[in-house]
């Protein structure tokens, strides 16, 4: 959604968010890169049509890949598994599910809301 010019800012309750894309530009199940503030982030629709924001970093490889990670679930939780060392983690909270006896390490997440089919995404990242 670049127009070239600075993006308008939104506010919801606490929160400033920033359009990002249109929801049609997601496909199901499947990551996007997006520059959130300068910041790297990872965009995941789900089948239900909501949105979830990680980091882009994969905090066990440093690599910038977690858009490229596989869309799960484990129980009921939905769930992201990292493609580099196959890490899981909870979607929608960033808790690393998968330490395998190293310290977890969990992705940072970012509010979302989808108004009138465009995704726009908080400039900071959930505390």
């Amino acid at each position: 959604m670049s127009t070239g010019t600075a993006p308008e800012v939104l506010t919801a309750p606490g929160t400033a968010l920033v359009p990002v894309c249109r929801l049609a530009d997601l496909q199901p199940e499947r990551g996007v890169a997006a520059l959130v503030a300068g910041r790297q982030v990872a965009l995941f629709r789900t089948v239900d049509d909501r949105v979830h924001v990680v980091q882009q970093r994969d905090p066990y490889s440093g690599a910038n890949v977690m858009s490229r990670g596989l869309v799960g679930t484990r129980g009921e939780r939905l769930t992201l598994a990292g493609p580099m060392y196959k890490q899981v983690f909870d979607l929608g909270t960033g808790e690393c599910l998968d330490a395998q006896g190293a310290e977890p390490r969990h992705l940072r997440t970012w509010p979302v809301e989808v108004r009138d089919g465009v995704v726009l995404v908080g400039l900071d990242p959930r505390p």
